[in-house]
């Protein structure tokens, strides 16, 4: 158990990510900070609080406007941004005007993890998932291992879900592994999808796993597009809790997460999903997997997708 885990932004993932982070009994203290008035934070902690005891967690959970309620946290998970949301007018914010906004977000988030938590380990999941990344880690300058970004995680769980359903088996006999950015660009790696160890193709058709895996890149919109106003809140909740837990219990777990990359893959100096072993230390290990010479081919243009995204925050930045 940790001392302590912190949570930036109370929305519905955040909202998630507290309440499983006190259930599961991750740390000992668990706290929320989130902008909204009057006291959106402290209310929702209230909340969670008074069910303590009814499933009998010693847990103190704290919420705040303030970010100094983050103080000492071993982990930060921040979900801090908003969504693409339709105006009044009936019109949207271009992608531009979204990013623009989720930056500045970003930026006053660095600046309170800065000063009360610095020496967190960060898992981010705040989209647009690459540029936020990218852009704490140019604020923070932490080292690789102590900033991540969840992404993979979730995307191969719905890999793993639609591939589950398709083959009539437990989701739990399925391995997947999606890497590359977190988009219409990522990659499902069907070289490495097993079912309880066989080849995935043993039990689903090739036709079909270009399908359900052209589904795997369009699942998040999928589901916005199912709720009307909103997006997933619970599957990227518990995916960012998995590899929280991966780190508080030091299981050395593999799994994808958005990492900064030094070489591996033959990149350098940008946050993509590739497999990692998660630890005690945070991220311990990037692991290299052996593609096939199409899968290689993807990464590369997802990578090309990741820079592309990487270069607007940068010019974001000099304006």
């Amino acid at each position: 158990m940790l001392n302590k885990i912190a949570v930036i932004g109370g929305g519905n993932i955040g909202g998630v990510v507290v309440q499983e982070a006190v259930s599961r009994r991750l740390a000992r203290n668990v706290a929320l900070v989130d902008v909204k008035p009057p006291e959106f934070a402290k209310g929702k902690c209230l909340d969670i609080a008074e069910g303590t005891p009814v499933i009998s967690a010693d847990i103190n959970v704290e919420g705040s406007r303030e970010y100094d309620v983050i103080e000492g946290a071993d982990i930060v998970i921040n979900t801090a941004g908003v969504p693409r949301t339709t105006r009044p007018d009936g019109t949207m914010p271009t992608r531009e005007e979204l990013l623009g906004t989720n930056l500045k977000i970003t930026d006053f988030v660095s600046e309170g993890i800065a000063r009360f938590a610095p020496d967190a380990m960060v898992i981010s999941i705040a989209n647009p998932l690459d540029a936020i990344v990218y852009r704490l880690h140019m604020n923070l300058k932490k080292d690789r291992s102590r900033l991540i970004g969840m992404a993979g995680v979730l995307d191969s769980a719905r890999y793993r879900l639609f591939i589950a359903q398709e083959a009539g088996v437990s989701v739990d006999n399925v391995q997947a592994m999606v890497l590359g950015g977190h988009g219409d660009s990522m990659i499902p790696i069907r070289s490495a999808c097993r079912i309880a160890g066989m080849p995935v193709e043993q039990f689903v058709a090739p036709e079909k796993l270009d399908a359900l895996e052209a589904r795997t890149r369009k699942a998040g919109g999928e589901v916005v597009k199912l709720l009307g106003v909103g997006s997933a809140f619970v599957s990227p909740a518990w995916s960012a809790l998995e590899m929280a837990e991966a780190i508080a219990y030091d299981k050395k777990k593999i799994m994808p997460v958005s990492t900064l990359l030094k070489g591996e893959y033959g990149v350098n100096g940008l946050f993509v999903g590739v497999p990692a072993l998660l630890g005690k230390n945070g991220m311990e290990k990037v692991i290299e997997m052996d593609l096939t010479e199409k899968e290689k081919e993807l990464f590369k243009k997802s990578v090309a997708s990741v820079q592309k995204t990487a270069d607007e925050v940068i010019a974001m930045t000099q304006k």
